[in-house]
This record gives structure tokens, C-alpha cells and sequence, in this order.
């Protein structure tokens, strides 16, 4: 497989978090999520969860699935956003970078092997996940809009699910 496909390609791709078959990552010995937070479970400018963002995390509980969020952002945000929900979190995470993966691994008490990361963003979630050895998620972004760095990671994007899609690699649309 080229290089190119190992680091960037999901392993699965959907159109929110709310399309993810939990019961069918338990048969694969999923026992924990690594999520990002903006984007991927809220728009970046949302505070707090949705309602429906809650029942997800509920879900989660019910099926004995450990979360952690682990974010780029800073603190407060984080902060306020996972303790509403009660679950561990990461923030100024330096994703792709796998320091705070791995950290996140360690306090679930798990093996890269049982842990899934989802996210938006192919060159943060998704690239720093494959190249950790997890099984990725990708999603489509809650919102359309973005901070200055995420426009920049977007255009890359774009380009290499274009790519993706040319090879054949791909059949979803966005």
C-alpha cells in the first residue's frame, strides 16, 4: 500500500458520529474512542453539547466504551465541553503528533489495538491516527466553517481526497 493511502486514507468514513455503528466496532474489540471535539461532535463555535451529542456519549457508557477528547484547543474549551459530559479529556493536543494519543491510550487502560480515533480533519485525526496504528474514523465537519490553519489543512484535503477518489481508493461524496 503506497504511503500516501497508510497514512491518510480512514478506515472508515461517515457523515457525523451519530452514523458510527458502535455495536460493530465491539465485535472488532473496540473498547475505547479517542474523539475530537470541534467539528467532529459540535460546530468549533459551540460551547456545549447537543442533546444528541450527550445521547452519543450515552450510548458509548451504556456499551462499556471509554472516551477521552483529545483537542487542539486550549483548555477552557476542552475543559468545559468534557465535563459536562464527564469524560477524560486532552487539550493542546499538538495532533498529528501521537504524544497525546498515546497519552489518551495509557489512561483509558487499553492497547492501540482496542482504541478508535474520530475526527474531521485527514491531516490531524486521521493522518496522526494511522501512523499511531489505530483505527480511524473520519467525518464530515459539523460546520463548513473554519479557523486559518484548518483552511489551510482543508485545501491539502481536498487534494488528497481527490486523489483518493481518482485511484478509486474512495466512493463516498462529501
Amino acid at each position: 500500500m503506497g504511503i500516501i493511502r497508510r497514512l491518510f486514507l480512514p478506515n472508515q468514513y461517515v457523515k457525523s458520529i451519530h452514523e458510527i455503528d458502535f455495536d460493530a466496532l465491539k465485535e472488532k474489540n473496540i473498547k475505547g474512542v479517542i474523539t475530537d471535539l470541534d467539528n467532529t461532535l459540535v460546530g468549533w463555535d459551540e460551547a456545549n453539547p447537543t442533546p444528541g451529542v450527550e445521547a452519543w456519549f450515552k450510548g458509548l457508557s451504556e456499551r462499556n466504551i471509554k472516551v477521552t477528547i483529545v483537542s487542539n484547543n486550549n483548555e477552557q474549551r476542552v475543559k468545559s465541553f468534557s465535563s459536562s459530559l464527564n469524560v477524560d479529556y486532552i487539550f493542546k493536543a499538538r495532533k498529528p503528533l501521537g504524544k497525546s494519543l498515546n497519552k489518551a491510550i495509557q489512561q483509558m487502560d487499553l492497547n492501540k489495538e482496542e482504541v478508535v480515533i474520530i475526527g474531521d480533519q485527514m491531516l490531524t485525526d486521521v493522518f496522526g491516527g494511522n501512523h499511531n496504528g489505530l483505527y480511524t474514523i473520519m467525518v464530515v465537519p459539523v460546520k463548513n466553517s473554519d479557523g486559518f490553519a484548518t483552511k489551510l489543512n482543508r485545501m491539502i484535503e481536498r487534494r488528497l481526497l481527490n486523489y483518493f477518489k481518482r485511484k478509486g481508493y474512495i466512493n463516498w461524496e462529501e
